[in-house]
């Protein structure tokens, strides 16, 4: 499978970084930065980093810095940390971004890679948006548009009714789920069944000092965050969840249904049901254990 990730890293961004480049049946040919948990330009140079500290080369192209129509944005430091990966201070600067837009990037790679590419956005969908503003046959052009994002019939994790990724740029997100492009929404309905817990962590680091060591120590800005927000037993495993949802989606439980997302009031970023859309893939259920323990297996090959 060719893969481009599209992400906003971010700790949980970090975890699926490193499955998808453990995973033998993925091929990453990039990462598109956003804003989101992090500005933009921390997010590419983020992205960097982590493939520097995996051990593999792949393009990373900046894209979106704001959510449309917005002049400003601050992430939330008190989820990722400062910088994006828990409480390091500094993250050195390795390599360069392509010289494309993240729009343009997954543009021209859908093109080349016709029928064949999938796009894991687990950032803000603002990239996706502007891609398909870019070249509409975008939407056509990839083979699955999977994303870490939106909440069904789970309460929202940022407001009462909105997850994240969806709230921090909810016009975008309500534009790409308005096209008939296929995707697979992989929400709190089933992220929320994958926990992560501390000794999971020390497990991973265990068997795996640099990687997985590297994956414990951030991991206890994320712990520390669930559990002043009341999940006392783990952290989620988000965008890692995403991940195996684009190679193994027989783990999960979908629901096809037409989505929208709610663009004011208190109730901006939700998504809710709109049988006049496309009808979209709406995970309702994971197999929980299952996605734990293949992440951390996965993580542990990489030493």
């Amino acid at each position: 499978m060719k893969l481009i990730i599209d992400t906003d890293p971010g700790i949980d961004d970090a975890m699926a970084i490193a499955l998808a480049h453990a995973m033998p049946e993925i091929k990453l040919v990039g990462l598109t930065a956003c804003f989101g948990n992090t500005f933009a330009a921390q997010s590419s140079r983020n992205a960097r980093y982590l493939c520097d500290l995996l051990g593999f080369v792949v393009p990373v192209a900046e894209g979106a810095a704001l959510p449309y129509g917005e002049t400003e944005y601050t992430p939330s430091a008190n989820v990722h940390g400062p910088e994006g990966l828990g409480d390091l201070e500094t993250v050195p600067q390795i390599g360069q971004n392509v010289d494309e837009t993240a729009a343009q990037f997954l543009v021209r790679m859908a093109a080349q890679h016709k029928g064949e590419l999938v796009v894991c956005a687990v950032a803000p969908l603002t990239n996706i948006a502007d891609a398909l503003a870019l070249d509409p046959a975008f939407a056509t052009n990839i083979k699955e548009l999977v994303i870490m994002g939106g909440a069904y019939k789970h309460n929202g994790n940022i407001t009462p009714y909105a997850e994240a990724n969806i709230f921090h740029d909810a016009k975008a997100a309500d534009v790409v789920f308005a096209t008939d492009m296929p995707i697979k929404m992989i929400g709190l309905d089933a992220t929320m069944l994958t926990l992560l817990t501390p000794h999971d962590f020390h497990e991973v680091a265990a068997a795996a000092p640099k990687i997985g060591g590297f994956i414990e120590h951030i991991s206890k800005f994320y712990l520390e965050f669930y559990r002043s927000v009341g999940v006392t037993n783990g952290c989620p495993m988000h965008d890692a969840t995403a991940v195996l949802a684009c190679t193994h989606p027989e783990n999960f439980t979908f629901e096809a249904v037409g989505l929208r997302v709610i663009l004011d009031g208190d109730e901006i970023g939700q998504t809710v049901a709109d049988p006049s859309r496309p009808a979209v893939e709406v995970a309702v259920g994971v197999q929980g254990k299952w996605a734990v323990d293949l992440f951390k297996e996965r993580v542990i090959s990489l030493g």
